[in-house]
């Protein structure tokens, strides 16, 4: 897809994503959300298109209480290894982090279609192979009924950096699906899409998210972009929440500047190593494109993505 007809497909997505915000604005008869946004970027390479937005007064931190171990459905940590984008030193990573940054019980399942090379602590489950189905859009079979999981599960993307404590994720608003509101929010804050890199929901729950995707999944996967554009379609008139934004943070666009980007023998990468800004709450910084966690040389991330 070249440049120009990327540019019009966002344009047309900024205009579709205004008329849902107005329709729900109206419907639930609040005032404008500006602690949501839209994934607008189909590439981060690309402009972003900006339009000025009220802005709103600070938001209070989001309460919770920890749920009672003996009261707790099973817990999952998933993840998804699909082809060969990231190697299994990202799984023995993120499983490593969790073990670090996780106290609650919960198991660590990974979805893949090649074990080797996984820590032997790691559950492991062969993706299905008559799908015609690569990468992210393997995403909506964590909410396929049959899923061979029972209770609550947490999936995380492979490229993302834990560095605190995450027991909340688990405990927030238990019971419901939350996800993460998109990373445009840093330049549209009344948008609300979703970004799929962090998510949690029932096994079971929200079954027609899959069972609507297999029906014609080739289809899906031509008009959309992504299969978080997919959840958000099959979701957005049902109840969720997002992750209050502070938890978990942008590498590239939130904790460090978007413009020290740039191309760097032939990967997208800072002019520069620098600390990033790390706020008071935030415990998971996602890298959504490159630079991948290992090819960033951030202090930072050398001492916490391992």
């Amino acid at each position: 897809m070249d440049l120009e007809k990327q540019e019009k497909r966002r344009l047309k997505e900024i205009r579709r994503a205004d008329k849902d915000a107005k329709r729900l604005r109206k419907a639930k008869k609040t005032p404008i959300d500006t602690e949501r946004t839209v994934n607008l970027a189909v590439n981060d390479t690309l402009p972003l298109v900006t339009v000025e937005a009220e802005i709103p007064p600070p938001v209070a931190t989001v309460s919770h209480q920890p749920i009672p171990q003996g009261h707790r459905p099973k817990q999952y940590v998933v993840c998804l290894k699909h082809g060969s984008k990231y190697g299994p030193e990202y799984v023995n990573t993120l499983y490593s982090m969790c073990k670090r940054h996780l106290t609650t019980d919960y198991e660590f399942v990974c979805f893949t279609d090649d074990s080797s090379g996984l820590n032997t602590s790691i559950t492991t489950i062969y993706l299905p192979t008559d799908k015609q189905l690569t990468g992210w859009w393997f995403k909506p079979m964590f909410f396929d009924k049959n899923l061979p999981l029972d209770g609550t599960i947490l999936y995380m993307d492979l490229d993302i950096v834990i560095f605190k404590n995450i027991d909340y994720l688990f405990d927030f608003m238990p019971g419901q699906f939350c996800i993460c509101r998109d990373f445009n929010r840093s330049l549209r804050r009344d948008w609300s899409r979703m970004n799929s890199s962090i998510f949690r929901l029932q096994t079971g729950s929200m079954a027609n998210v899959y069972d609507d995707f297999i029906v014609d999944s080739q289809m899906h996967i031509r008009r959309l972009h992504g299969d978080q554009d997919w959840i958000y379609e099959k979701t957005r008139n049902s109840r969720y929440e997002f992750w209050p934004d502070e938890w978990i943070q942008s590498y590239k666009w939130e904790m460090r500047d978007r413009h020290d980007l740039s191309m760097i023998n032939g990967v997208r990468n800072f002019r520069e190593a620098k600390d990033p800004k790390v706020l008071e709450h935030t415990s998971i910084a996602v890298f959504h494109g490159q630079p991948h966690p290992h090819q960033c040389e951030d202090r930072w991330v050398k001492d916490n993505w391992k």
